[in-house]
């Protein structure tokens, strides 16, 4: 593997025997480039096309309880220019996984579970733009949404998709090769109110026509 090839991580973790463990399994990985503090900020006064055609910064945080502090070194590993990072807790329950999602975090292990492999596989992912939770952390942020659909959106015609009820049903029809007149009759709408919910949605995700729409829709899975 050559230089050019390892991901630069920076490591941060709130006590110091942690970040000499993290520090010292990762100087060994041929994989990994370890960023310090000096290399941070030199890479963030860089030219923007340099940064650009470099690999991304991937920021190793690791934590006891995602509290205030550690929300705080997440939100500052992003302003430093870390465009990836990756969360190690001690304990993460549901609060905790809903913040690290909110603020962007790409992955997620547990600390018992955080081998240098499994560490180097998760910051192998962060940097190609992949995301990874463990199976049963994934069921719960999935069944967080589903309760947030059901309760918080649903009874106001949102949906966590950004489309409403009618938004989602107008795209469906459309891709199923119906024209406005048809969609129209179809949800018992006038055909304005059918050409007004597409407008709305063209302009709002600045798509180009309903054909580009529909394309969004489904590449998304919004439909």
């Amino acid at each position: 593997m050559t230089t050019q090839q390892r991901i630069p991580v920076w490591v941060k973790a709130l006590d110091p025997l942690s970040q000499f463990g993290l520090v010292h399994a990762l100087r060994q990985r041929p994989e990994i480039a370890l960023i310090s503090d000096a290399d941070l900020a030199s890479l963030q006064q860089s030219q923007p096309a340099d940064h650009r055609a470099a690999p991304p910064v991937v920021a190793l945080v690791a934590v006891d309880s995602l509290d205030t502090v550690a929300v705080q070194v997440l939100r500052s590993a992003t302003q430093r220019g870390c465009r990836r990072t990756v969360l190690i807790g001690s304990t993460i329950d549901d609060d905790a996984l809903m913040t690290a999602v909110e603020l962007g975090v790409s992955g997620v292990l547990r600390r018992t579970e955080a081998t240098a492999d499994r560490i180097v596989h998760l910051l192998q992912s962060a940097a190609a733009g992949d995301g990874s939770l463990p199976p049963d952390l994934l069921g719960r942020l999935l069944g967080q949404v589903s309760r947030m659909q059901r309760h918080v959106l649903a009874p106001r015609g949102l949906s966590h998709t950004g489309l409403s009820d009618r938004e989602t049903q107008v795209l469906r029809l459309v891709a199923d090769g119906k024209d406005t007149q048809e969609i129209a009759r179809e949800l018992s709408y006038s055909e304005r109110t059918v050409k007004n919910v597409l407008h709305d949605v063209t302009s709002r995700l600045q798509l180009k026509n309903r054909s580009h729409a529909v394309a969004y829709a489904l590449r998304e899975g919004l439909i």
